[in-house]
């Protein structure tokens, strides 16, 4: 096991600047997720991490060894693939001792090496299969386990879960974060969902077109967003966004005068995030009126979606209608158009500067 240190390391395909400077410092034995939609950089950074792709700038240490030049082969981490590149034709135990013995090692610390994984993932009754003969999940487990007895210093996880069906990869993401505890390897994860990320990280690392948005642990992410993206990125569904104007310390919300949760001298247009778990049904601190456009039953819960003047469609969330979203405990039937009471505390709103979107 090792601390990764990644220093302003970019790249760009002739004028194509596809990663920015680039820099993170990784602690022995932590879970670090890399996360953002498609494009932003996080699969690249991955594939300089383990050799896979040269850095256009940049130095990459894993312990005390500087492996910027260094081929994947001898930089001793073990990778983890989302289409688990098996072999077909060897049995799940050769499959899974097959770097060992590419590397030399005798058969019988093959033998000791692979019945431990493979005890270690609950695959032991599967050793003697090939490939074809297992389940999505069961395939994943064998990857995981060549990766296990290796006994690397790092591994690398490119969206290990996609295959997977929704079931599968809530399953397999508690096996990983339950793994990663037990033998405590340095981990470093790319993921574009962003429950994973929440759900399995120390740290997460939040990217847009190659740029670092935020580093910060999940209830950090979550708690105190740094921009406009991070805010609409983190949290299911995305936080809620209308245009506002401060004025002497209050705003207009949902057709009623608001004051600033937080005292603060910034006056003028703002964007006031306010997340979908934080409006509630009935009476609040502040409450205004609606008629749904749509309701959602989650069973416990409904998504109640509504007009409001000033709504913002969330940064990189094109699918979604500039409506808004609450998100209410309710068992029982709400109806569409049928009028509701929705409260909220003014301590939960967020201000981001309409201009940067950092948050103020």
């Amino acid at each position: 096991m090792a601390n990764i240190s990644i220093r302003n390391v970019s790249k760009s395909y002739g004028s194509l600047r596809v990663l920015e400077p680039f820099s993170l410092e990784i602690e022995d034995g932590e879970f670090v997720v890399l996360v953002g939609p498609s494009g932003c950089g996080k699969s690249t950074m991955l594939k300089i991490l383990a050799g896979l792709e040269p850095a256009s700038d940049g130095q990459i240490f894993i312990g005390e060894r500087e492996v910027t030049d260094l081929a994947p082969g001898d930089r001793d981490i073990a990778m983890v693939f989302q289409n688990y590149a098996l072999y077909p034709h060897l049995t799940v135990r050769q499959n899974i001792g097959f770097g060992l013995k590419m590397r030399g090692a005798t058969n019988a610390e093959i033998d000791s090496r692979v019945e431990n994984a493979a005890r270690i993932l609950e695959v032991t009754p599967y050793l003697d299969r090939k490939p074809k003969d297992l389940s999505g999940g069961q395939r994943q487990r064998v990857a995981l386990g060549r990766a296990i007895v290796r006994q690397p210093q790092a591994f690398l996880m490119d969206e290990p879960l996609s295959n997977l069906d929704a079931k599968l990869r809530v399953n397999m993401r508690a096996e990983i974060g339950a793994l990663h505890k037990r033998i405590g390897v340095t981990t470093v994860y790319v993921t574009h969902d962003q429950v994973e990320a929440m759900t399995m990280a120390d740290r997460v690392v939040i990217m847009q077109g190659g740029v670092i948005q935020q580093i910060a642990t999940p209830d950090e992410l979550f708690d105190r967003p740094a921009n406009l993206f991070v805010a609409s990125f983190i949290g299911s569904p995305g936080m809620n966004f209308l245009n506002a104007e401060v004025q002497d310390g209050t705003f207009n919300l949902f057709g009623r005068d608001v004051a600033l949760p937080k005292s603060g001298a910034h006056q003028g247009p703002v964007v006031v995030g306010l997340r979908p778990e934080h409006l509630s049904l009935g009476e609040g601190p502040a409450s205004f009126t609606v008629r749904p456009t749509l309701i959602e039953s989650l069973g416990s819960e409904k998504y109640v979606y509504f007009d409001a003047q000033g709504a913002v469609q969330p940064q990189g969330d094109e699918g979604r209608s500039k409506g808004l979203i609450a998100r209410v405990a309710h068992s029982g039937s709400l109806l569409k158009g049928e009028e509701l009471r929705l409260g909220f505390n003014p301590e939960h709103l967020y201000l981001f500067h309409p201009a940067t979107g950092q948050r103020l």
